[in-house]
């Protein structure tokens, strides 16, 4: 470690987190995914941007986090016996949590989003196809090449060439 590195702040690290097991956040997945469509691709823009440096994207971290809150909050206020219904049927009838043997529940939730919350299901690929985001990030300038000086052209002819280790240098001479 050195001087130059700063740690977040405890107060910068507590966020409320989603407490949700497995299959009712994969229940609310797809929904959840297009209501905070826009702060998680913030999110990611800074991920990238950052060098993968989490620290500096706490601030988008925190607000895709809430957004999610946000939604599951309205989700249990409008659909919450339809949810848990899904949820229950995704959970207890399928093996590897998948929707295939829950479409008539799933039928039931997806109209009550759409009722409530406005939302449709998105369709099958949505998410894993590329979307224009339009942000209001300040654009990240490209770091300069870095120029080293004093660095010949090339070698002279005359400088010392020990032989090759493991062989020839010119393999193909063999």
């Amino acid at each position: 470690m050195s001087q130059k590195l700063t740690l977040p702040t405890e107060e910068e690290l507590t966020v409320e987190e989603i407490p949700l097991s497995t299959p009712a956040f994969k229940t609310a997945s797809y929904h959840m995914g297009k209501y905070c469509l826009f702060q998680s691709r913030e999110f990611m823009l800074c991920h990238n941007e950052m060098e993968k440096d989490p620290r500096k994207c706490l601030k988008e971290g925190a607000e895709l986090t809430a957004c999610g809150m946000e939604f599951l909050r309205k989700l249990k206020k409008h659909c919450n016996d339809e949810f848990e219904t899904y949820w229950h049927c995704i959970e207890n009838r399928s093996p590897d949590l998948g929707p295939k043997k829950c479409r008539k529940t799933q039928k039931v939730y997806d109209k009550c989003v759409l009722d409530h919350l406005e939302l449709e299901r998105p369709y099958v690929g949505f998410h894993s196809r590329p979307h224009m985001h339009i942000s209001n990030r300040p654009k990240l300038e490209p770091e300069p090449p870095k120029v080293y000086t004093g660095v010949p052209d090339r070698l002279p002819d005359n400088y010392p060439k020990p032989p090759a280790k493991y062989g020839s240098r010119a393999w193909w001479w063999e």
